[in-house]
């Protein structure tokens, strides 16, 4: 297994942009952002322009390092181009297992025998998606944490054909971007943290269902008991309903758990998608 030096993220939504923009700050790896969505590049370097600004205005950046870290991703449609120099390749498109195994089959395909071919899937396991690229050992999952710029953590998933050297190389590159992994040596739905926060988050609608408290009772409750900087339904809404309520119905397809919480599945029906469509378990004045 070569050295890392240059990483591809596929999906330049807010976590592949972020992952990238992580990657970049570190200064030593060259970077390709890749998406075939008209428009999107752009976004994703209008909204990273915006975070390096606001680090540049806190006085953790300085102008010129901004600049060059920005000039350190380069953006591309070109998927089988951009993955046949990587070294490492994260896919972070969306949560949808159809459009991760047309990613992951495409990269067998273009990326080297030797690179290591990461998913940033937060509930789906790289056992689903390694066989496809022809060499499992050098598959894993990298999950990182919205937004990535803010959050420490990376949970690094081992596969059942997952080598050591591909975790160990894993591990040591989300040290180098300044990030904390931890290491799961079999994987499981929801990882460790999501597996915690479903088993929250669900207590809470189900208190909340029946009658036992407020949605803002109960997260003032976590909040000043537990010390938890948000409460699961502020959570909710700022990760997104409809996020939350996919994994739960995948988690359910995979036969882990109950089916969703009536009250998550209304208000995702109906369009309530938290912060981003103003209202959720809270109303979000625009």
């Amino acid at each position: 297994m070569s050295e890392i030096k240059n990483v591809t993220v596929v999906g330049a939504g807010t976590m592949g942009s972020q992952i990238a923009l992580q990657t970049a700050l570190a200064g030593r790896y060259r970077v390709t952002l890749v998406d075939a969505v008209p428009g999107q590049l752009d976004r994703a370097r209008a909204q990273n322009r915006k975070l390096v600004d606001r680090a540049v205005e806190k006085g953790r950046l300085t102008k010129e390092q901004a600049d060059d870290t920005l000039g350190r991703i380069i953006d591309s449609d070109d998927l089988e181009a951009a993955a046949k120099g990587a070294d490492l390749v994260i896919e972070a498109v969306i949560e949808e297992y159809d459009t991760k195994k047309s990613v992951f089959t495409a990269l067998g395909n273009a990326s080297r025998k030797d690179a290591i071919l990461a998913s940033n899937s937060s509930t789906i396991a790289i056992s689903r998606l390694a066989d496809l690229t022809g060499n499992a050992a050098r598959c894993c999952n990298m999950h990182f944490f919205h937004p990535v710029t803010v959050m420490q953590l990376c949970e690094v998933v081992r596969g059942p054909k997952t080598s050591d050297a591909t975790v160990n190389a894993a591990t040591e590159f989300v040290r180098t971007i300044d990030r904390t992994p931890v290491v799961l040596n079999k994987e499981i739905w929801g990882f460790i943290v999501n597996r915690i926060l479903f088993a929250a988050s669900e207590e809470a609608m189900h208190l909340l269902e029946g009658g036992y408290a407020s949605a803002e009772d109960i997260d003032t409750a976590v909040q000043k008991g537990l010390n938890w900087p948000m409460g699961p339904f502020h959570l909710l809404d700022f990760s997104g309903l409809d996020i939350f309520y996919g994994a739960m119905k995948d988690r359910h397809r995979q036969g882990e758990g109950g089916d969703a919480p009536e009250v998550l599945r209304k208000l995702v029906e109906n369009g309530n998608l938290g912060r981003k469509t103003g209202k959720g378990f809270f109303e979000y004045p625009k």
